[in-house]
């Protein structure tokens, strides 16, 4: 199926629907948000400001909904009074969004709307994401995966159609090591830091990851880094802004990576990043099996794209395990 026909399945899901978003202004919520500004009978955008998320947030998702005329209720909840997740655990992802949705439900529910889905796409299963979990335990719908749109399919779509989106939407904690508390101070430093580095270097994904008194910068295009003027400036600001070396990840950011199954002699294998709740996957298929740690094995295939669509269908119905934090 390509993309137009899974977008299609989206509004088709979507067709005059009443319906609250879970609204980041993200890629994904993004596109959510513009199909069903096309299709829906009422649509509500929902966005919370927790104070951890990067400067302009709000703004640009107000942007965004004054432009398609879609109507926006904004949550305003500091995080940093929520001593659970600014502790910075390793379950913090899955706290911040158990908060997050708690809200989204509440306003939702305040404002006649008894459907709420998010932009979770079929890409986002095969990641390391407990917070996905929250999502299970709210009866949220997530059309992108019923229509099996991937990450890269997403961003190929707002690309072709002039769709603009912010492509720094994750919150700043995250820029911190596990159980290294976030506080205020450290949110300015880097967001002050990645700001520079906006810019002064037209890149898109800028992340500033701090290892203090040390950082290491991470960029989606290495090749506007090269001017060693740049660079120099660059240095001299973090330097400034309280970091004292300044490392650079070779590795360019990339968030449209593509699901590739290890295949051959008619088998697959694709191993995911956590375990599995077997008593809760259903799977209707004699080809596959899953095991408790994450492997999906399939068999008796003629093709790699066969065996990919059988993936690609089974894999909505894999319940991951509560991670043991």
């Amino acid at each position: 199926m390509n993309v137009e026909k899974k977008i299609d399945k989206v509004k088709e899901i979507l067709k005059d629907r009443e319906i609250a978003i879970a609204f980041s202004g993200g890629a994904d919520s993004t596109l959510m948000a513009y199909l069903a500004g096309l299709v829906c009978k009422r649509v509500l955008a929902i966005t919370i400001d927790n104070n951890i998320l990067p400067p302009g947030f709000i703004e640009n998702t107000k942007e965004f909904c004054k432009s398609l005329n879609i109507e926006q209720k904004i949550v305003f909840e500091d995080f940093y009074a929520h001593e659970d997740i600014i502790a910075n655990r390793p379950d913090r992802c899955f706290l911040c969004r158990r908060e997050m949705y708690k809200h989204i439900v509440k306003v939702a529910h305040d404002n006649g709307f008894s459907t709420i889905v998010d932009g979770t796409n079929i890409s986002d299963l095969v990641q390391d994401r407990p917070g996905i979990l929250i999502i299970y335990e709210n009866n949220i719908e997530s059309p992108f995966v019923e229509a099996k749109l991937t990450s890269a399919e997403v961003h190929e779509y707002l690309d072709k159609n002039h769709i603009p989106y912010s492509k720094s939407t994750t919150c700043l904690a995250t820029r911190v090591p596990f159980n290294v508390e976030f506080d205020q101070e450290k949110y300015d430093r880097i967001s002050r830091s990645e700001e520079f580095i906006y810019e002064n270097t037209d890149c898109e994904i800028v992340k500033v990851r701090e290892r203090y008194p040390d950082c290491v910068v991470e960029v989606d295009n290495l090749g506007k880094l090269k001017s060693a003027n740049r660079t120099n400036r660059i240095t001299k600001q973090l330097n400034d802004n309280g970091y004292g070396e300044i490392i650079l990840n070779l590795k360019e950011i990339h968030d449209n990576e593509e699901i590739v199954l290890t295949y051959g002699n008619g088998r697959f294998l694709y191993e995911l990043p956590f375990k599995i709740d077997l008593e809760k996957t259903m799977i209707e298929n004699e080809n596959i099996t899953v095991t408790e740690y994450g492997e999906v094995l399939g068999k008796n295939y003629d093709s790699y794209e066969e065996a990919f669509a059988d993936f690609m269908d089974v894999l909505p119905k894999i319940w991951r395990k509560m991670p043991d934090f």
